[in-house]
């Protein structure tokens, strides 16, 4: 059992290909920020070798445009780091153009389709409160 909890949130009403897509970026992010969550190389009964996953395991939740502001918003409140990922970075196509407009809107705004964060057990599931298993 871990201390921590990583969880994802995805709103609801997207395209499955915008989920994957958008767990996928938000997954790197945590993963970039924790080093430490990466577990060692896979071989298979042939030696070959596979590159490590996160030894951590994550839940993947989701729920409506206005429940995942209020995450961002507890998550800031509580001073967690978190990733999140806007509806605009869907037209960019590289991370300069993502931060350029990310930059260009606010966490109030309805606009966030995806947020990732990795904290103690309790605190993720207070501010992911809410959000229900992707299904």
């Amino acid at each position: 059992m871990f201390d921590t909890k990583i969880a994802i949130v995805v709103r609801d009403d997207l395209a499955m290909w915008q989920k994957l897509n958008v767990t996928a970026f938000l997954m790197s992010g945590i993963t970039g920020a924790n080093p430490n969550i990466v577990g060692q190389t896979y071989r298979d009964r042939d030696d070959r070798a596979y590159l490590p996953m996160s030894v951590q395991p994550v839940i993947v939740l989701a729920g409506a445009a206005n429940l995942l502001t209020n995450i961002r918003n507890r998550a800031f409140e509580r001073g967690v780091e978190m990733v999140a990922y806007i509806e605009e970075m869907f037209a960019t196509g590289d991370d300069e153009a993502n931060r350029s407009v990310f930059a260009k809107h606010g966490a109030d705004e309805a606009n966030t389709v995806g947020i990732a964060l990795r904290a103690e057990r309790k605190i993720v599931d207070k501010i992911t409160k809410g959000a229900k298993m992707h299904g």
